[in-house]
């Protein structure tokens, strides 16, 4: 039983190999990606967004999440990596990749579960947090855990996290996904 819960979905693969041949290391890991899918699978009908779509794999561990009704959209701004990404999710039409800014996300907010991996996270995280739909679950992940408040990071005060942490319209708490990473996970208040 706990294999079968660990299993990769099967497009990982592919977007791990999109990964390999492209030289990229800044994919998703495993253990964002559950959360991702937990995420996804929440919002049976969601839409769901992603800045920074990568090679695609925590597209796909999203994707493994999605429900019948929902939408997943994600923007990378790489051209050779959002056209070999969307290559992997060519053949599901609720999948949208598309290549430019993080912005170009707005046009299909609210979002019901929004995976800001890439642009807008640290650039313009309010505007960020405008995206989500009320209930919407933001992610962002690449945080070094702290045991401080406020949270630290190389010794000083880690703003960015703070943000989101303390942020008036989020409900937020950090999560160790290893022992040396954690995400931010927050809901929009109505």
């Amino acid at each position: 039983m706990i294999m079968a819960e660990r299993a990769v979905p099967p497009r990982v693969v592919p977007a791990e190999r999109v990964a390999s041949e492209a030289g990229f290391k800044k994919s998703c890991i495993p253990e964002v990606g559950r959360l991702l899918k937990l995420a996804a699978a929440a919002k049976p009908d969601g839409v769901i967004a992603e800045s920074g779509t990568g090679s695609g794999v925590g597209t796909a561990w999203l994707h493994s999440g999605l429900g019948a009704g929902a939408r997943l959209v994600t923007v990378e701004r790489d051209e050779d990596l959002a056209r070999r990404a969307a290559a992997v999710f060519a053949d599901d039409p609720r999948v949208s990749v598309l290549m430019g800014d993080w912005r170009l996300l707005e046009q299909h907010a609210p979002f019901d579960v929004f995976f800001c991996d890439g642009g807008g996270k640290r650039d313009d995280p309010q505007r960020v947090v405008e995206q989500l739909a009320p209930g919407g679950l933001l992610i962002l992940d690449d945080f070094t855990p702290s045991s401080h408040w406020p949270p630290r990071f190389e010794g000083e005060v880690d703003e960015l996290r703070l943000f989101y942490l303390t942020h008036p319209d989020l409900e937020a708490t950090e999560v160790l996904t290893t022992p040396g990473s954690s995400v931010v996970i927050g809901t929009r208040r109505a």
